[in-house]
């Protein structure tokens, strides 16, 4: 397909558009367009989730897209299939690759249990909101003089969810931490059965630098990675590539 075709997938749709680190993270050679390796399907979540209590306002935050993007582009440049679900975000859909966009966490959870089926790999960047308004009016709420209270309720762990059914396909998760950040990132990473997990920092939304660590229970800790989002991308995806071969 030409690179200038680029189409827009609706939610469900399957419509194509365009510190010192231990050496077992160093990057590798090889993998996708550049080696002739055969390809694999990658599902990416990208971006954060709208969670509305009216018609109007709604529970969100910052993320801007730019790491899951980054890494779907890579993927695609490598020569990979993939499938991108993204949030709302303030940047261009990527071409040679399927785009589906949502705005909820329920939407991003449906769509990624459907590309999860055809998936090899799985990247969970997204930011899912973890709770959302456990009731939505269909109306703009007035303003009044009295205080207002908003019951909230969890939404699913989309990442758990693929997890209970990944078999031998590559799960490969997030963990926006400020807190004892490695314990609870290696907690996640076994409670949601992922293979790897990104550890990122909240001072990574939205720039285009990032200083991430990865984990993985062979390798240990990669210890802090720097560099612009595209360059984490290109080491993580070689990463994947390596470990799913493995």
């Amino acid at each position: 397909m030409p690179r200038s075709d680029v189409r827009i997938a609706s939610a469900g749709a399957t419509v194509v558009s365009q510190g010192r680190e231990p050496s077992d993270y160093l990057p590798v050679p090889g993998g996708g367009k550049e080696t002739g390796s055969s390809p694999v399907n990658f599902l990416i979540s990208a971006g954060p989730t709208r969670e509305f209590f009216d018609s109007v306002r709604y529970i969100s935050n910052p993320s801007s897209g730019k790491m899951g993007y980054a890494i779907a582009r890579e993927a695609a440049r490598r020569g990979h299939r993939v499938t991108l679900v993204t949030g709302p975000v303030a940047l261009k859909p990527p071409r040679d690759m399927t785009v589906v966009p949502v705005v909820s966490a329920a939407e991003m959870a449906r769509a990624c249990k459907r590309a999860f089926r055809d998936a090899d790999v799985a990247v969970m960047t997204a930011a899912v909101c973890d709770y959302r308004p456990r009731d939505r009016l269909d109306h703009k709420l007035a303003k009044g003089a009295r205080a207002r209270r908003v019951v909230l309720e969890p939404t699913e762990d989309i990442a758990t969810a693929l997890g209970r059914h990944k078999g031998d396909r590559l799960l490969v998760g997030f963990a926006m931490e400020d807190r004892d950040p490695r314990r609870r990132a290696e907690r996640k990473l076994e409670r949601k059965n992922c293979d790897l997990i990104v550890l990122n920092g909240p001072q990574n939304l939205g720039g285009d630098q990032a200083v991430v660590e990865l984990y993985h229970p062979s390798r240990g800790w990669s210890g802090p990675i720097r560099g612009s989002k595209a360059a984490i991308a290109r080491r993580l995806v070689r990463l994947i590539e390596e470990i799913h071969c493995s």
